[in-house]
C-alpha cells in the first residue's frame, strides 16, 4: 500500500482539540491523530511516534502557529516527566478544559438526557502549583547517588526531581533530604533490572495544617540496613518529621505498597484538617492530594446533598471518613463502608477524636455490604458516594437503585466512568447539575459533583 504513515514521519497538523488526557487532536487524511504537547487551533508539525489501525501517536515537532492560551511551562522538565501535562496551557483555559472533559464523555456514553445537562464552570484553585500534599517517588541509584523521581513516560528511566511545579515543597525537601541519608549510610537501593537492592520507594505525605511529616519507605526485603542510623538522622535533621514506617512490597509487581506496614519510630498517624475536623492520616490510607481544594469540593457535595435534618446518611467508599463526618452534624447517623481495614480504623477513630458518636465505619466493599444492610430493613434516606477511578459496581447500582434514597450525591474522580454509571442511574434519577472541580491544576484530571433528583 502506498501512502501508509510511518513511525518518525513528520507533516503539518491542524490541532480540534484536546482528548481526555490532555493531548491534542488532530486529522491527518482523514485518521485521528493524537499529539503529545499540541494545543487546540494550534498549527504544528507533527513527527510520528506510533501507528495503529484506527489512529495514529505523534508529538510536537515544532509550533507553526502557536494558540493564544499558550504560555510557558512553569516546570522546567514539562515534556520530560508525566503528571504536568497541561503546564503549557493557560490556567483559566485548563478550567475550561475540565468541563469539556465531561462533555466529550457523556457524548462518549449518552445517558439519558445527556444533552441538557447543566455543566457548571470549573471551580478553579487559588493555588494552582506547589498544591500535592503527598510525594510517592520510586528510588535509584544513578552514577552513584541516591536519586528519587519521577520515571520518563512509558518507560522505567528514572528522571530525578528535587523540586516540582505540584509538589509542596516541605515533601521535595524531605524526599532530598532522604536520598542524601540514604547515599550516606550505603543503605542498598532497589535495582530492578537484577531484582536486587532494598529501598524501592519513598513516599512523604505533609499535613498541610500541622506541617507534620509521614515518612514511608518501600522495601524489597522485611531486613532495612543501618534503619537506627537512619531513625537517628533523620529525628535530628528532619524534626517535621513525626511518622516513620516501613512496607514490604518483595517481587516486580507495579503496585507500589505491599499488604504489610510497620511503624519503625514516631506516631502511626498524621493530623490533616477538613473543614475544621480533625482527621488521622495511616501511611496507606487514602486522602485527597490537595487539601485547599478537597475543602471547596466537599463544600459543594454538601450544597449538592441538602440534607434533611435527621437524615440517615450512607458513606460509600469512605475511605478514612473525610465526607461523612464532615457531615455528621447534619444527619440523624452516618454508616459508611471501606475496603482498607486500616482506613475503617481510622475512620472510626476520627469520629471518636472529634466528638462524632453518630457515625460508624465498617470493613467491605460499597457492592457487598449495602445490599446485606438493606436485606436486614436499613433505609437510608441519603446517599454520597466517592468511588476510585474504576467508578461504581454494577451490583452497587442495583441495590441503590432499589433503595433509591431521597438525596444522592456523586463525587467522581474519572469523567468516563461517571458517564457510564448514569446509564443506569438516570433510570431513578434525573441529574440536576454537574459541577466540576478542579483538584489537580496542570493535570488532565478532572473531579466532578453530580446533584441527583429522585424521579
Amino acid at each position: 500500500m502506498e501512502n501508509t504513515v510511518q513511525v518518525g514521519q513528520r507533516f503539518p497538523l491542524t490541532i480540534k482539540r484536546l482528548d481526555i488526557n490532555g493531548r491534542g487532536i488532530g486529522y491527518y487524511k482523514r485518521k485521528i491523530t493524537f499529539v503529545t504537547g499540541a494545543l487546540p487551533q494550534e498549527v504544528v508539525v507533527a513527527e510520528v511516534t506510533a501507528v495503529h489501525d484506527r489512529y495514529l501517536e505523534a508529538t510536537t515537532h515544532r509550533i507553526k502557529q502557536a494558540s493564544p492560551d499558550r504560555v510557558t511551562p512553569s516546570e522546567p522538565l514539562f515534556g520530560q516527566i508525566g503528571g504536568v501535562e497541561l503546564n503549557h496551557l493557560a490556567y483559566p483555559a485548563q478550567l475550561n478544559f475540565k468541563r469539556d472533559v465531561v462533555a466529550q464523555s457523556l457524548a462518549k456514553f449518552k445517558p439519558s438526557g445527556w444533552q441538557h445537562y447543566d455543566l457548571r464552570p470549573t471551580i478553579g484553585a487559588a493555588h494552582p502549583l506547589h498544591y500535592r500534599n503527598k510525594a510517592q517517588f520510586p528510588v535509584r541509584l544513578i552514577d552513584g547517588h541516591v536519586r528519587a523521581g519521577l520515571y520518563a513516560p512509558n518507560s522505567h528511566r528514572l528522571v530525578p526531581l528535587t523540586t516540582f511545579a505540584t509538589q509542596r515543597p516541605l515533601t521535595m525537601q524531605v524526599i532530598t533530604a532522604l536520598c542524601g541519608m540514604l547515599e550516606d549510610l550505603q543503605v542498598p537501593i532497589y535495582d530492578e533490572a537484577h531484582h536486587s537492592g532494598i529501598v524501592k520507594t519513598l513516599v512523604v505525605r505533609e499535613s498541610v495544617a500541622t506541617g507534620e511529616v509521614q515518612v514511608t519507605f518501600v522495601t524489597n526485603s522485611a531486613k532495612l540496613p543501618h534503619h537506627l542510623q537512619l531513625l537517628e538522622r533523620i529525628a535530628k535533621e528532619l524534626p517535621m518529621v513525626v511518622s516513620v514506617s516501613q512496607n514490604l512490597n518483595p517481587g516486580t509487581t507495579s503496585l507500589i505498597w505491599g499488604a504489610k506496614t510497620t511503624l519503625l519510630a514516631g506516631q502511626p498517624y498524621i493530623t490533616e484538617r477538613l473543614l475544621g475536623r480533625d482527621f488521622a492520616v495511616s501511611p496507606q490510607a487514602f486522602l485527597q492530594l490537595n487539601p485547599e481544594q478537597t475543602e471547596i469540593l466537599y463544600q459543594e457535595a454538601l450544597k449538592a446533598l441538602a440534607l434533611t435534618p435527621h437524615a440517615t446518611l450512607v458513606d460509600a467508599y469512605a475511605g478514612i471518613g473525610t465526607i461523612g463526618l464532615s457531615l455528621a452534624n447534619q444527619a440523624k447517623t452516618v454508616r459508611g463502608m471501606e475496603i482498607i481495614p486500616e482506613a475503617v480504623t481510622a475512620a472510626n477513630y476520627n469520629a471518636k477524636q472529634n466528638g462524632i458518636t453518630n457515625a460508624h465505619y465498617e470493613v467491605g466493599t460499597a457492592e457487598s455490604l449495602f445490599p446485606q444492610w438493606l436485606a436486614q430493613g436499613f433505609k437510608p434516606d441519603a446517599l454520597i458516594v466517592d468511588p476510585p477511578r474504576a467508578g461504581l459496581e454494577p451490583a452497587f447500582i442495583q441495590a441503590l437503585l432499589k433503595a433509591a434514597p431521597k438525596q444522592f450525591v456523586y463525587i467522581s474522580c474519572n469523567p468516563s466512568t461517571l458517564a457510564r454509571d448514569l446509564i443506569a442511574l438516570t433510570k431513578r434519577y434525573q441529574v440536576d447539575y454537574i459541577q466540576s472541580v478542579d483538584m489537580f491544576p496542570q493535570t488532565a484530571r478532572c473531579e466532578a459533583v453530580v446533584k441527583f433528583t429522585r424521579r
